[in-house]
Parts: structure tokens; sequence; C-alpha cells
């Protein structure tokens, strides 16, 4: 879906992994095919699947994943009483998560995910889980309101090492956020080299990221999310 000179599929490597990851994007994060980081997520794990829509109460792919996995579905949102991974230890974990668990996440703006959810009833009953962010996010065109803010890409990326921790998961990380690195450097590459490679007549020096939270929060990510 992108130009052949910043394509990233030489640089996918899907993961097999325990736990099934569903991605429910956001029609307005489905468009970004280019650069949502939530198609990225999806082609690094074979064991995931996008669905697109505003309201799933009444998704029949959604529906059928709750009745027949009830008990071990859960949403991937933040919160107070939600089950922090960041603090359990790998009992509790494999008590709480199951041998296969089915990890929802919302991939849009703040705005797009909380109405996302409001609206979404079914989803309103899921068990929730979260974590403590102890990584600073990559996507330096993205601002975020808040430090446990990441792209859809991170925020699975520390699930995974978390449930890798906790014994859940045996897949290894080490090379997931490749494609996005990959992306945010060929994008850092042409805001340099506009003219492909310094034909520009003044290429810029220096990148700094924006402003790392933003105080209008209509803009912002969850998760990226997207």
């Amino acid at each position: 879906m992108r130009p052949s000179t910043t394509c990233v599929c030489k640089h996918i490597s899907p993961l097999k992994t325990k736990t099934r990851f569903i991605i429910l994007m956001h029609p307005k994060e489905y468009k970004k095919e280019r650069n949502g980081t939530g198609h990225m997520t999806q082609l690094q794990l074979e064991n995931s699947e996008i669905i697109v829509g505003v309201d799933f109460s009444d998704n029949d792919r959604v529906n059928e994943i709750l009745t027949k996995k009830e008990q071990s579905s859960f949403l991937l949102y933040p919160g107070k009483d939600n089950f922090n991974l960041s603090q359990r230890n790998g009992s509790e974990m494999n008590t709480f998560l199951g041998n296969s668990p089915f990890i929802f996440i919302l991939d849009g703006t703040w705005p797009c995910a909380r109405k996302m959810l409001k609206l979404s009833t079914n989803l309103q009953k899921l068990k929730r889980l979260s974590f403590n962010n102890s990584i600073e996010s990559k996507f330096i065109f993205k601002q975020q309101p808040k430090s446990l803010c990441l792209s859809t890409i991170e925020s699975v990326f520390t699930v995974l090492n978390l449930l890798k921790k906790g014994g859940v998961e045996e897949c290894d990380t080490t090379d997931f956020l490749i494609p996005f690195e990959k992306m945010i450097a060929h994008q850092l590459d042409y805001i340099i080299n506009p003219n492909n490679k310094n034909d520009s007549s003044a290429p810029i020096k220096e990148i700094l990221p924006k402003k790392k939270y933003k105080t209008n929060t209509e803009r912002n990510v969850v998760f990226e999310l997207g």
C-alpha cells in the first residue's frame, strides 16, 4: 500500500502467538492504509484480524467471537479498575487470562475510541486490561495526551512482552517493531531530503519531535490508536 521506494513489506515477519488480537478499527483509521500502525500490527501477527466499525454492538464477527470466547475475551483500555499486566505475576496472569486469550484493541483517536466504547454495549461488558507504560513512543510525528499513549503496534509490543514475562506467551518480539521503525525512518528521510537524496537547496539539518503531549486532546491518540 506504499510506494516501492518506501515499502516495508520485506521487514514484515509475522509472529505466532497464543493470544489472538482483534483490532477494532475506526473507519477514519482504516483510510490511513499507508501510515496507520493498526494495519502494520495485523501484518506482524499471524493470530490477528481487523474489524472496521464504530458501534460493534450488532457486529456479527465480534459477537461470534464473544459467544464462543466470552470468558477469555478482554479489552485493552486504560482505567483504574483494570487488570494491570505490569503489576501481576505469572500465576495471576495465567489464572486471569487463561491459555489462549482474545484481546480486543480500539484503533482510533481518543474521541473516536471513546465513542466506539460508548456505543458498543457488548465491549462494555468485557474485562479490561491495562499496563504501566515504560517506553516513550517513537511516533514523533504524533502528539500524545499522556505518557501511556502509544501507537497500536507499540502497545501490542508492550503487551506481548508482559505476557512473555508472565509465561502466557513464548514468542520472540526482537524484530516486532522493525517495520514501524523503518516507516518512521522513511518519513524522516523524506523531510530531510524532499527532492530525493539532497536535491533540496536547503535541506533540514535536524528533525525535532513535536511537543510530547498536547493540551487539546481532540486530535490525540490512545494506543495511537492507529
